[in-house]
């Protein structure tokens, strides 16, 4: 008795595992991300308005700061 494989059908499921594994590590990316900016903007407003003041940022400015990390809230380019 002779098994016969189609080349299509195993060309098939490898083209497949990469659409999958590139739109879950895209998923985790934006977890990972989202956990980061969550971290920040909880690390931010548990800071009292005088520290706000003191780094240069209102309490009105913390989400804009925290989803912008690389961009300064007065309009120029941070450094890191």
């Amino acid at each position: 008795m002779s098994t016969t494989y189609s080349p299509t059908r195993s060309a098939q499921a490898s083209a497949s595992t990469p659409r999958v594994s590139g739109a879950f590590k895209s998923f985790w990316d934006s977890i990972q991300e989202w956990r980061k900016w969550e971290r920040l903007r909880a690390d931010l407003g548990s800071l009292s308005d005088r520290e706000l003041m003191d780094i240069g940022i209102s309490r009105g400015e913390v989400d804009y700061v925290a989803s912008n990390r690389d961009t300064d809230p007065r309009g120029i380019r941070s450094a890191g």
